[in-house]
């Protein structure tokens, strides 16, 4: 009897095993394939205007993190009268503000500014 006991021990640690090894197997797969895979995948390209970091901490919390706009707040920057805007007014608007818009000369550098322009037109580019 107790060597069926001391068989069944065995039989057991040795089941419990093999399942943390394959637990394990699958999670090395996982993150050595499928999360590379994931996040190689090919971004929006707005991307860049959205994960710029002038963008995120001046212009998201009015024209949204998509830079689609927010409900009585600021307009989207992806439209047609956007489009048609000018580098440089959009400069001038950006450095001086506009209406509500508050000015941002002293806040970003022109290096900022300009980046910034550059990235909303390619956004109105699609």
């Amino acid at each position: 009897m107790l060597l069926n006991a001391s068989k069944s021990l065995v039989n057991s640690t040795s089941t419990r095993f093999d399942l943390k090894t394959s637990q394990l197997a699958i999670a090395l797969y996982f993150l050595l394939f499928a999360f590379p895979a994931a996040f190689s995948q090919a971004t929006p390209s707005d991307s860049t205007l959205t994960s710029n970091p002038a963008f995120i901490n001046h212009c998201a919390k009015c024209h949204g993190k998509n830079a689609e706009g927010r409900r009585f707040r600021g307009p989207s920057l992806i439209s047609g009268k956007v489009s048609a805007t000018s580098d440089d007014e959009l400069r001038n608007i950006i450095s001086n503000g506009k209406v509500h818009m508050p000015k941002y000369k002293n806040k970003l550098t022109s290096d900022e500014i300009d980046s910034l322009v550059q990235q909303i037109k390619a956004v109105n580019k699609k």
